[in-house]
């Protein structure tokens, strides 16, 4: 467990990560101090996935709301800062999405109420999102003068081109049905107040992927990205035929392919389903 003074980053007996947001009180927005916690997080979860000590991460928050956004005291102390301070912030935002899009483990986004400004950035950058029917998505930086800019590739990734110009020049509201029609949810779940179905559905894709090879999921997310780069090319196409012949040969590989025709539970998936209930 690592405890920072807005987050905490907690790995379970089942290589489970659960970084959850811990500013209840400001609806979870970040500043500069919470968006260095979270780098650090990440660069923690993604050095233990890398040996093998986690298979999936789970961001969360605490509180009514997902996340705000950016925090209003720190929006008042950008208004002072010069372009090169302004750029220095910028970055470090960008290596934070760059970071959660980049995690060499599946990740999945458990949302819970609203998600303003860089909050849709989050949710963007995570492979699975699942959403109370109580929550609600904003791109509303240009009502401040302001421009999605940073997560702006993630969200357009999710939504398309499209409907990533409605939003982000109207900065409407989404409700969680619209966002779900238009790919940024994956699955919606009813609400209720101790959030019992949103837990539930959380665990239960976190048991799928606790059944899947390690290695093969690992090696599955970095060959989306290469393939969504470019998806026609020799090299992709080259790429796809080496991932999967150094697959077939891998220890997982074999001990897939042996417990399918054995009929029986591959090595690496849980003999029985844990639930989380926190």
């Amino acid at each position: 467990m690592t405890t920072t003074a807005f987050s905490l980053l907690e790995i379970d007996s089942r290589g489970i990560a659960w970084l959850t947001l811990k500013r209840p009180d400001v609806h979870n927005a970040f500043d500069d101090s919470l968006i260095g916690e979270i780098n650090a997080h990440l660069t923690q979860v993604r050095n233990a996935a890398e040996r093998g000590e986690v298979r999936a991460m789970v961001l969360g928050s605490d509180g009514k709301s997902f996340s705000a956004g950016a925090d209003l005291g720190w929006m008042k102390r950008m208004v002072e800062y010069d372009v090169d301070s302004n750029l220095a912030d910028s970055r470090e935002l960008s290596r934070l999405m760059h970071q959660l899009d980049t995690l060499p483990c599946p990740t999945l986004c458990r949302v819970q109420g609203a998600a303003f400004g860089g909050a849709v950035g989050l949710a963007a950058c995570c492979d699975i999102v699942i959403a109370s029917e109580k929550a609600k998505f904003c791109l509303s930086e240009v009502r401040i003068g302001l421009s999605p800019a940073v997560i702006s590739p993630y969200v357009q990734r999710a939504l398309g081109e499209r409907q990533m110009r409605r939003y982000a020049l109207t900065a409407e509201v989404m409700d969680a049905a619209t966002a779900e029609k238009l790919g940024l949810v994956h699955h919606l779940v009813d609400a209720d107040p101790e959030h019992r179905a949103l837990n539930m559905a959380v665990n239960t894709i976190l048991d799928t992927l606790l059944g899947t090879s390690p290695q093969a999921s690992f090696a599955t997310k970095a060959l989306l990205a290469d393939v969504a780069r470019a998806p026609d090319s020799d090299a992709t196409r080259e790429l796809t035929c080496q991932v999967i012949s150094k697959l077939r040969v891998s220890a997982e590989g074999q001990e897939g392919l042996g417990s399918f025709f054995e009929k029986r539970r591959p090595a690496w998936a849980p003999s029985t389903n844990t639930e989380r209930n926190s």
